[in-house]
């Protein structure tokens, strides 16, 4: 109904301009809206208000001139002027019944649109590292990423739902290296846990199910294991604990690392699921490495001159771009910074044809908006084809203390408990 008043007045407007009480070249960008109060009609129009001045009229003046020009219409059964010129009109009871008629037609589809020129638009949300279980705080970024979702593609634009696995990169390796400290303990063999691993009971869990597999197979001795760790810095201690089962896991390794994503990553897609969450594309950040396209997206930093080396590591010139500091893209350690996988990510999708990347993120990522944006205009990439959301914190409470959330350190509410 609100079309038809408008298109109404845009008759009206018309005929108007052809009796020159308004110039030819008039554009008037006026409103329709429901009216707040019942008594005074359906809908209220200022469109008087707007033109006024155009038809060197007062508001009132104009508004029984644009009512006179109205074509007739059997939906509406009365129009007056209220204030100081807004139009209001009032629907035949038929206007309301007809919008029934309308709905058990379309049914589903009912408000969808169809766009002259829809969007492909990627929207990533939760993506949260398998490292352990979804919280509700997750729960909040799903519940927002899948509708919102739900109604650019209900608006007739074709979305694509990815989840990016962060399974690559150092927060992986201290999982690994904490599935399997908790496994030497379930094989007898219990040694100092480091202080900077994955607390949880589910790492535990995943521990056993090792030992139920493999037996001793990943027995090691403690002298081996902390051999050459720094004691003093537990940053530099935890990567020299994933150095040295690297080297003495060997192959093995990967058996222990796969346990821990694969578990958690299926404890995510279940809650997920069950959440009533679906994802076209479940997106593996390892795809970037075999690829190439993180060192692809390095090297074209080198090349433009917009990354430079300092101590060993790779610096971006982000501050170029408005950040508020320059980052780092390489650690001393020849190692890419999640921050290098983030700006190949976002190069991968827009090479991937996307008008429109929509990203979902913690409150805690406001700061990360500058740099990515900055990376993306150095790559030479859209950075208005990003669009990013943050959601709050999910904040609960025990009666009057509030409940602390921590994956590293094990203290929780899944997502599972809130179902």
């Amino acid at each position: 109904m609100k079309e038809l008043v408008e298109k109404l007045i845009a008759e009206s407007l018309e005929q108007l301009k052809n009796a020159s009480t308004l110039p030819k070249e008039t554009s008037l960008s006026f409103t329709v809206e429901r009216c707040k109060d019942p008594s005074h009609g359906d809908f209220a129009s200022n469109v008087a208000l707007v033109g006024a001045k155009s038809a060197h009229l007062s508001p009132r003046g104009l508004a029984e001139k644009i009512i006179s020009a109205l074509p007739k219409h059997q939906l509406i059964t009365n129009i007056e002027i209220a204030g100081p010129g807004f139009i209001n009109f009032k629907l035949a009871d038929s206007a309301h019944a007809a919008i029934v008629a309308k709905i058990l037609s379309a049914g589903d589809q009912f408000g969808s649109q169809i766009q002259a020129l829809p969007k492909r638009i990627l929207i990533e949300f939760v993506s949260a590292n398998p490292t352990g279980p979804l919280h509700v705080g997750h729960g909040r970024g799903a519940a927002f990423g899948s509708s919102l979702a739900n109604l650019l593609e209900f608006s007739g634009h074709q979305v694509h739902r990815e989840y990016y696995i962060n399974d690559a990169g150092r927060q992986m390796d201290i999982l690994a290296v904490s599935v399997w400290f908790r496994y030497l303990s379930e094989v007898g063999a219990p040694i100092p846990f480091p202080a900077n691993g994955y607390q949880g009971e589910y790492v535990a869990e995943i521990a056993d199910q090792l030992k139920q597999q493999f037996g001793k197979q990943f027995l090691r001795s403690e002298e081996e294991i902390f051999k050459e760790v720094t004691e003093k810095d537990e940053e530099k201690q935890i990567d020299d604990l994933i150095r040295n089962a690297k080297i003495l896991l060997d192959r093995d390794y990967q058996i222990v690392f796969d346990a821990g994503l694969n578990t958690i990553l299926e404890d995510i897609r279940t809650d997920l699921a069950e959440f009533r969450v679906e994802y076209d594309e479940w997106f593996s950040e390892r795809q970037l490495s075999r690829k190439g396209t993180i060192e692809k997206s390095i090297q074209a930093l080198k090349e433009s001159g917009d990354i430079s080396e300092r101590d060993g590591a790779w610096w971006f010139h982000s501050s170029t771009y408005g950040d508020e500091k320059d980052r780092v893209v390489v650690r001393d350690n020849g190692q890419p910074t999640y921050f290098a996988s983030d700006l190949a990510d976002h190069q991968n999708k827009i090479e991937r044809h996307y008008d429109c990347l929509i990203n979902i993120w913690g409150a805690d990522h406001h700061g990360y908006i500058a740099r990515v944006r900055a990376g993306m205009q150095a790559l030479k990439l859209n950075p208005e084809a990003l669009v990013i959301k943050l959601v709050q914190f999910a904040i609960l409470y025990r009666g009057k203390e509030k409940v602390p959330m921590s994956t590293r350190a094990g203290q929780f509410v899944t997502l599972r408990q809130l179902r």
